[in-house]
Order: structure tokens, then sequence, then C-alpha cells
């Protein structure tokens, strides 16, 4: 039933762009100007993702065999697919009112935007907790197997890799292009960058009997774990579980007391931090913690300290390419920055540093909906290019539906571990931490 979560996560990145075009909607009835480039944006979002790829895939393998299993599903699917026919005039209809707003009549369009926000979320609703549900319980395990293997097939124009780094291009540009209160508020969509081989495979960090305190209370008990070069981990716990402390560790800013790390055939355990950061460990630590007083440009050029100074320049339009908004703004001081703005200088200012293992210590903690889902875009770009992540979120279910890999942390120790599918799928995860 891999096919169930591919939908439901499509339905997530839907519900956010509602939720924005519905605050945008509230912005334009108070009087702020029209952004054409985020409208063209949004509508090319819907009619590529949502209308040509999204609802296909249920109408041609889904809503079949739904139909053929249960008498039942008939007027559930004819609902559906009447909505999927009528998103089509939905779309024309905001493109048409778009066209009027330009003109300078914007109630048109904010009516417009809050009916297709309304019908959209009905639809989604109707499918999480009537078609889905229905769906599981009717479908043979044959059906799944012939469903799954179409929503999974890499050469397919609707399913495959390219259509899907299509998608992950098509939402970076809406959220760039996004205004400031939902978005990043760029003038320009960006770009994420090429997707490159993974590399290599072989064991890059090794942990063996980690252990670090503050004070007399042991926060990390005897850790053991391995990442291989080019994976994507998760780090999923609750708060106090011991993720950041686990982190800080990993890059030297936090004392060990006992165990080893070994990191690229190296024992690193007694390395000072500024050492680990020249061997390609870099970190984004939760809160973002960027220079306030620093201009943008500045904190990106601390990120790359310990590189050769020739390198700079180009990863700097390296970062600029994909965070447009960081070079609109690089002149000014990081702390004038909005919270999401933050988050991707943090990121930036990491990969400057040019990393062998990348840690990500909560990206999306405190973000508008729509750029919760950009950090998770952010980092399936980065994992396509064969970077190495360490992944520590309490957003448990998208941190483990992009990783291949996961641990589960309780009080300082490792509880479970599997690939982020088989965590996804086990009941103790769910119920602890996925709200299922």
């Amino acid at each position: 039933m891999e096919t169930l979560r591919i939908i439901t996560e499509e339905h997530r990145s839907f519900w956010r762009i509602a939720i924005a075009l519905e605050q945008v909607a509230d912005e334009l009835e108070a009087g702020s100007p029209v952004d054409p480039a985020f409208f063209q944006a949004v509508f090319e979002y819907i009619e590529k993702f949502a209308d040509h790829a999204h609802h296909r895939k249920e109408d041609d393998c889904l809503f079949p065999l739904m139909r053929l299993r249960s008498a039942e599903a008939g007027p559930l699917v004819d609902a559906l697919q009447e909505d999927h026919r009528q998103a089509i005039l939905h779309l024309a209809a905001m493109r048409q009112a778009f066209a009027q707003a330009t003109a300078g009549q914007q109630a048109a369009l904010v009516q417009s935007l809050r009916d297709y926000c309304r019908k959209l979320k009905s639809h989604i609703h109707t499918e999480e907790s009537k078609a889905l549900p229905m769906a599981r319980k009717t479908l043979l395990a044959e059906d799944w197997r012939e469903i799954d293997a179409r929503f999974q097939e890499n050469n397919d124009p609707l399913f495959g890799k390219e259509a899907q780094a299509e998608f992950q291009e098509l939402y970076h540009r809406v959220v760039s292009l996004a205004p400031e209160s939902v978005g990043l508020g760029a003038h320009s969509g960006g770009v994420l960058q090429t997707p490159m081989p993974a590399s290599g495979g072989d064991v890059l960090l090794k942990v063996t009997g980690l252990e670090s305190s503050y004070g007399r209370i042991k926060a990390l008990k005897g850790l053991n774990l391995e990442i291989r070069r080019g994976e994507t981990v998760a780090l999923v716990g609750a708060n106090g579980a011991g993720k950041t402390t686990f982190l800080r560790t990993l890059s030297g800013v936090q004392p060990m007391g006992a165990g080893h790390i070994w990191f690229d055939g190296e024992d690193i355990s007694r390395v000072r931090a500024d050492q680990r950061m020249c061997r390609g460990i870099c970190q984004s630590p939760e809160g973002r913690q960027v220079f306030g007083p620093l201009t943008i440009e500045d904190n990106l050029r601390l990120g790359a300290y310990t590189q050769p100074k020739q390198q700079v320049p180009e990863d700097l339009e390296k970062v600029y390419a994909m965070f447009p908004i960081l070079k609109e703004k690089r002149k000014l001081p990081a702390g004038t920055l909005s919270g999401g703005q933050q988050q991707m200088l943090a990121i930036g200012r990491a990969l400057m540093g040019r990393p062998k293992l990348l840690l990500l210590d909560e990206p999306s903690m405190g973000l508008a909906p729509l750029l919760v889902q950009e950090v998770f875009n952010v980092v399936k770009a980065l994992k396509a290019q064969g970077m190495t992540i360490i992944l520590a979120e309490q957003n448990a279910f998208a941190a483990l539906a992009l990783a291949d890999r996961g641990y589960v942390l309780e009080t300082g120790e490792i509880t479970l571990t599997g690939s982020g599918q088989d965590l996804i799928h086990n009941e103790q995860v769910r119920a602890a931490y996925l709200g299922m």
C-alpha cells in the first residue's frame, strides 16, 4: 500500500498550498498588491501536478480497481472524478480572475482563491476519510501490487523520477516567490541543483558506546550506529530524547564522556570542533543561530571559513541559485530575515563548508506550512546529489518518509532502528510519534 502513502504525502502538499493561498487572499483583501510571478508559479504547479499528474494517477490506477471490487465505491468514485474534471474549470476561473486583478479588480481573485481552496480541502477530506479507507478495506493484495508498481515506476512520465524532480522544482519556485508572510518572498524562483549519482556506499560514520552528560545528567547512554556514504538517516524522538545532544557531540561542540566516533576511516573522538568541520562535518543547528548583526553574505562566508578562498565565490553562487532571496538581501543584517529565510541561510551556511556529512537539527521547527514542506523538498534535492545527511526532526512522518534509514531515540538510548518505511509502519512508532 505504498501508493496510499504517496497520495497522502501529495495531499499534504496541496493542503499547504491551500493554506498559503487563503492567507494571500486575506492580504489581497487588505490591499496588498498582486504578484504576477507568484500566481503564475502557483497556476503552473496546480496544472502540472494536481490536474495533470495526481488526478490522472488516481483515475487511471486506483479508482477503476475500487469500482471492480466494491459496488459501494461507484457513487464515491463518481463524485471524486467529477471533482477532478471540475478542477480544470476552477483553475481556468482563477486565471481569469487573476487577469482582472492585474487590471485593478482584485475582489474576484480573492473570491476565486477562497472558492478553490474550499473545494480542494473538501476533496482531500473526502479522499482521506472515505476513499482511502475504502481502498484499504476492499482492494486485494494483487491489486496493490499492480497499483504500487505503477506509482513507483521510475520511467513513467507521471510516476518516474524525472516527474518527481519537476514537481520539486515547481514547488520550490512557488515557495521562493510566495509572499514573505507564507514563503520566502523572493523576486525570482531559484533552482534546485541538478541531481548527481550517489557515491560510495561504504561506512562514512561509525559511533560506538557514545556517552555525553550535562553535569550529573547523562544525556546519551552508549549509542551505537553506522551511516553509509550517500545515506539520509532520520533521528526521531520526543523533546529531551537526545537528538540535539547527539548532533552537537558529533560536531564537537558538546563534550563526549565515553565511546568513539569514526569518520571517513579516522577516529575523531578527540579532534576539535573546527578540525571536524575541516574534515567535512557541517551542521545547521537547531534554532538557526545565524549571526544577526552580520550581513547574510558574511554569514555564508563564515560557513566557508575552513575552505580554500578561491572556491568561495562559486559556492556562494550555488547557494544563491537555490535560495535567491539570500542574494537579493545579501547586504542586509541576517537578523532582519524572517524565520523561513533564516532557516535557508542556516542550511546555506552549512553547505558552504562542502560537507561530507550534513547535520540538520530540527530544520522545520516553527516554520509556516508552505516552508515546512520546502525544507524537506531541499533535503530531497541534496539527497539526490548523493550527500550524506543526518536529519533530526520532531516531524517524524516527513523525516522517515524521505530517509533511507531511521533511529528512534528515547532518553538518550536508541530503542528502534530500521528503514524509513519500516519505522513508519511500526505500530510502536506510529502510536508514539506519528499520531496514528
